[in-house]
């Protein structure tokens, strides 16, 4: 059988292992060390922003930026409901009541929805996502956060070294996260960092995120805090990362642009839209089908040793939040239903790209 194509494979750029190999010779292997904080200073020099801490996973960067916004229980908080679980899952950490927000023509929550959602729940924050690599309308999202004085939390886990109008994701809502889990496009294996204008806020994460202990000689806790830091050797693994970042970036623009040639006059395609005035990173190559069911594409591709994938499955259609209040639903659900990622690795070939787009195109031309 020909070697397996993973959808997201990690793509080291060089250093990673002797800065791994460094952190095991200074014997600094728990939460601590100087690659966390050369790790913090690659993604603030990087985004522009003020503060970062390094922390376990984007999901824990979400859960205490939520509560540096002083979401606690019955507090309602919007969320795009076209996304990962880990973008709304911190919402019952705090015992808030999620209420979710449906996609528009870009895929990523519409302004209208947000708006009308926000007038009659009068929620606390509003955890936007940034699709597959790519930006939201985050200048009207802001406006009406702004407005209505909601507490915005970017969660650029997929987006890191997307733009809009040159600003990266993140950078503009009160905090912002970005996720280093294996398949993205920087890995640290597992792990996620917090950004934010606010220093103080930043620091106060720090300390939550180290079991809140006070700055005594002993372990004193007089709040409760998370195990939720970065260890130093992902972290070494993280700097290594973001020095080939841009290099990346361009990668993957690379692949999905080559998919675009290679599936030219297929009229069923309808590849996600990157949105005027952004700069995606295209960390999946993803799109809609018109006619084909995408599960039919999926198999045919495993068939050949190729992993591939629907797109989100909408949070209002997860038996955990079936409950939850929501406003619309369609459009999302339709993305579900019509929606593919192809394999997007940094390392891909030319000849791995043939491969899948001719195992697509079999499909479709049929």
């Amino acid at each position: 059988m020909s070697e397996r194509i993973f959808l997201s494979a990690p793509d080291m750029g060089g250093n990673e292992l002797r800065y791994v190999q460094e952190a095991f010779a200074s014997n600094y292997i728990a939460p601590l060390g100087a690659f966390v904080d050369r790790f913090e200073e690659a993604v603030r020099a990087f985004t522009g922003a003020p503060a970062a801490a390094a922390l376990s996973s984007g999901t824990a960067a979400i859960h205490l930026a939520l509560r540096l916004a002083g979401v606690g229980e019955g507090d309602r908080v919007l969320a795009s409901t076209f996304t990962f679980i880990g973008s709304v899952a911190p919402i019952l950490y705090q015992n808030a009541e999620p209420v979710l927000v449906d996609s528009d023509a870009s895929w990523h929550a519409d302004p209208d929805r947000v708006e009308e959602a926000i007038v009659k729940e009068r929620p606390k924050a509003f955890v936007l996502t940034h699709l597959y690599g790519q930006a939201a309308r985050i200048d009207r999202i802001v406006e009406i956060c702004d407005a209505y004085g909601v507490t915005l939390i970017e969660d650029a886990a997929e987006s890191l070294g997307a733009t809009f109008h040159g600003r990266q994701t993140g950078r503009f809502g009160a905090f912002g996260i970005y996720s280093f889990n294996g398949n993205k496009i920087v890995t640290t294996g597992g792990g996620g960092i917090l950004v934010s204008d606010d220093t103080e806020a930043v620091d106060r994460a720090r300390k939550l995120a180290t079991q809140a202990r006070e700055p005594v000689p002993w372990y004193e806790h007089t709040e409760l805090g998370y195990n939720y830091r970065l260890s130093n050797v992902l972290a070494a693994i993280g700097t290594g990362q973001m020095e080939v970042l841009p290099e990346r970036i361009e990668q993957r623009r690379r692949i999905f642009e080559g998919y675009r040639r290679r599936l030219a006059g297929i009229e069923e395609i309808d590849w996600m839209p990157e949105i005027p005035g952004s700069r995606g990173n295209r960390w999946l190559t993803t799109l809609t089908l018109e006619k084909t069911d995408p599960m039919q594409v999926i198999e045919a591709l495993a068939g050949e040793n190729i992993e591939a994938r629907p797109l989100w499955k909408p949070m209002h259609l997860q038996p955990l939040f079936a409950e939850a209040t929501r406003y619309g639903g369609r459009v999302s659900e339709e993305l579900f239903g019509r929606g593919l990622c192809l394999p997007s690795g940094s390392a891909m070939t030319d000849a791995d790209l043939d491969r899948v787009a001719d195992v697509v195109r079999r499909c479709l031309c049929a």
